[in-house]
């Protein structure tokens, strides 16, 4: 089974799914996204496995929202799916992609329905 971990390793939410992967065995490809942000391709894809809409997967409460005008209701899904790409920091996190479908994890556990 391939894993996949949008990380980063400062998030305690973060740290603490990937811990509970490995101590279930398994060693996923870990992304730290802030580094190497996912493209907007890799968002949608992303976004569909979730089944939610692009500002469902963006912190709303970084500074960073609000400073780029993101609260703007009238962007459309590509405009906000940009803005992850260019501020990614923006993302929440941890997601965690496997078996063709993603999770988030908050809590943690939340990852395991999908392994």
């Amino acid at each position: 089974m391939s894993v996949k971990i949008y990380h980063n390793p400062r998030c305690t939410k973060s740290r603490e799914t990937l811990q509970l992967l490995e101590a279930k065995g398994i060693k996923p490809d870990v992304v730290e996204y802030l580094k190497n942000p996912p493209t907007a391709a890799e968002l949608q894809d992303i976004l569909h496995k979730l089944g939610i809409k692009p500002r469902d997967l963006m912190r709303t409460k970084e500074p960073e929202y609000k400073e780029n005008g993101l609260d703007d209701k009238s962007l459309s899904d590509s405009e906000l799916i940009e803005a992850m790409v260019r501020i990614p920091k923006l993302i929440e996190r941890p997601i965690v992609l496997a078996n063709d479908k993603a999770a988030i994890g908050r809590p943690p556990e939340a990852v395991l329905a999908i392994l």
